[in-house]
């Protein structure tokens, strides 16, 4: 029954699809703020730019269903907060999903929800808290049909990254997380890109028939990000999840089309990049 959501998120053409994620501001940090400080102006540009799908918080998800139309991005759901994003950390860290979380996403008619899978230095009590989250979700999600997206991040030392914990490239910790999610009952997958991009497919080997949708991380140039796209998608990537490479660009639209160009219509890098140029004029 999950699967009859899934339709409305993925392109019937290409199997794709791009979900701008714009939930940052539930980590309470100063610096995730950056181009989403006005989320109405935010998805006035979203849906204008149309892409498949929009992640948003329970409260903010009701400025993009409120509007009008059959013809908007899906929602994607985000369902849990935690404070490991910190720099200086907090001596107290954090991580809980929503009560109720899927009954809002039912009431707010969302296609997926999504939540973390951890793993930080040091600190085994987060994942557990995730494992945990993860199986009451799990268990109310295939009561109401609701597609459930685990995010495995594996993260450096919070040391290493300068004081908040920052994203770890290491392929085999991300295949180990990765199969975990899997095993816990992930119906999408959101994981991170590894240091060596050539050896993605094992990512997707170890999810064995799981959709990924690769997350999009810090801001990168946009032949770099098109790159990347292109080359998870040839792994075997079923999509992306970006979120400041879109929302913090010049030109949200112009790379929102970059971006569906690739993965919908199959275009080279370089067309895709004529798109952002096209639609600045």
């Amino acid at each position: 029954m999950a699967s009859f959501r899934l339709n409305r998120l993925f392109n019937p053409a290409s199997g794709r699809a791009l979900d701008v994620a714009v939930d940052h501001g539930f980590f309470g940090e100063p610096s995730f703020l950056g181009g989403i400080e006005r989320m109405s102006h935010v998805l006035d540009v979203l849906v204008e730019a149309n892409p498949d799908a929009v992640q948003l918080t329970m409260g903010q998800a009701a400025k993009l269903q409120s509007r009008p139309g059959r013809h908007k991005p899906a929602l994607v759901m985000r369902t849990d907060v935690a404070n490991v994003y910190g720099n200086p950390l907090d001596e107290h860290i954090f991580s809980h999903h929503l009560p109720h979380a899927i009954e809002e996403a039912v009431r707010l008619d969302a296609v997926a929800v999504c939540a973390n899978l951890m793993q930080l230095p040091g600190r085994p009590e987060i994942r557990e808290a995730n494992i945990l989250s993860i199986m009451e979700l799990r268990r109310e999600a295939t009561r109401f049909g609701m597609p459930l997206m685990i995010e495995p991040l594996v993260m450096q030392d919070n040391a290493a990254a300068g004081g908040g914990y920052m994203v770890d490239g290491d392929l085999d910790k991300i295949v180990a997380l990765v199969r975990q999610a899997a095993e816990l009952g992930a119906d999408l997958i959101k994981a991170d890109p590894c240091d060596d991009i050539a050896q993605y497919h094992r990512v997707i080997e170890v999810a064995d028939g799981v959709p990924v949708l690769v997350r999009g991380g810090g801001r990168v140039d946009d032949r770099t990000l098109l790159e990347r796209t292109a080359r998870v998608l040839d792994a075997g990537a079923s999509g992306i999840v970006y979120g400041r490479n879109v929302v913090q660009h010049e030109n949200p639209a112009g790379i929102t089309a970059a971006l569906m160009g690739i993965l919908h219509d199959g275009l080279s890098v370089d067309a895709a990049l004529a798109l952002v140029s096209e639609d600045a004029r």
